[in-house]
């Protein structure tokens, strides 16, 4: 993985994904539809986002579609990442060829298995991932909210380990073991909801925002970047868009990463 700025992306850092420049922040859309959900993604890409993060579940791929086909971003410089939901294990083309229908893109450049279904790994979906991959209808693959053991059953059955795993990431949930697991097998780690899972008046961040003249929110989203976690943010309102995204310009000092990693679990 390449850290920097990637041409089309601006200052936001991204990592190399499969030959892809996969942006370290991206616009979520949950739960967002409709028009709403449109106007803001038109809205994110107006002010520099160019991953946008959606699912089957989230049931707004069809109105994130009529934003990207509205926007004046070129597909090439915009970064797509989708996810299967667990109880579509059986019909993972079809869920995959209605979730290109409904963005209006011949190809993704992320999907995911949202959740391991039943508790399982899902090797055989996997293999349907990985066969989906190779045919060039998507990019990259990866997973959402699994642990390293079932990652691990992934590659033990199939040699392939995901290139993305989407989990709960915040200060509140820092885990350098988990990290590193993740790490050692090359898989990125993603963060979701990072935001609603902090306690945005906690004390540390709060002193931390201050010294910076920023907002906790900055704070948390380049605490994420320092440890190379891509971390997707959401807000209707442009002024959140800017603020979310302005994280990438944020250098937290060594001291300040060491005393925010203190706030996850014992």
């Amino acid at each position: 993985m390449t850290a920097g700025p990637q041409p089309g992306l601006g200052r936001v850092p991204s990592a190399d994904l499969a030959g892809r420049a996969m942006p370290l922040i991206g616009y979520g859309t949950h739960p967002m539809r409709g028009g709403e959900a449109t106007e803001a993604v038109l809205a994110a890409l107006e002010e520099g986002y160019r991953l946008v993060d959606t699912a089957t579940r989230y049931r707004n791929e069809a109105a994130i579609g009529a934003a990207l086909a509205r926007t004046g971003v070129p597909r090439t410089d915009l970064f797509v990442t989708t996810k299967m939901p667990p109880d579509r294990v059986g019909l993972e083309r079809r869920t995959l060829e209605e979730s290109l229908t409904a963005l209006g893109t011949g190809h993704l450049d992320l999907w995911l298995i949202h959740w391991p279904p039943g508790g399982y790994p899902g090797v055989t979906s996997w293999g349907e991932f990985v066969r989906a991959r190779e045919e060039g209808l998507v990019s990259a693959i990866g997973v959402s909210n699994y642990s390293i053991e079932l990652i691990d059953a992934l590659h033990e059955a199939t040699g392939e380990y995901p290139a993305v795993n989407q989990c709960q990431w915040g200060p509140g949930d820092y885990d350098p073991a988990f990290a590193e697991a993740l790490a050692a097998r090359g898989v990125l780690l993603s963060a979701h909801s990072p935001l609603r899972s902090t306690d945005l008046a906690d004390p540390t961040l709060v002193s931390i925002a201050q010294a910076h003249d920023r907002s906790v929110q900055e704070i948390v989203v380049a605490w994420n970047l320092h440890h190379r976690v891509a971390v997707t943010v959401k807000s209707a309102h442009r002024d959140r868009m800017v603020r979310n995204l302005s994280a990438a310009d944020l250098t937290l000092t060594e001291d300040e990463v060491t005393a925010i990693d203190r706030l996850g679990p014992a």
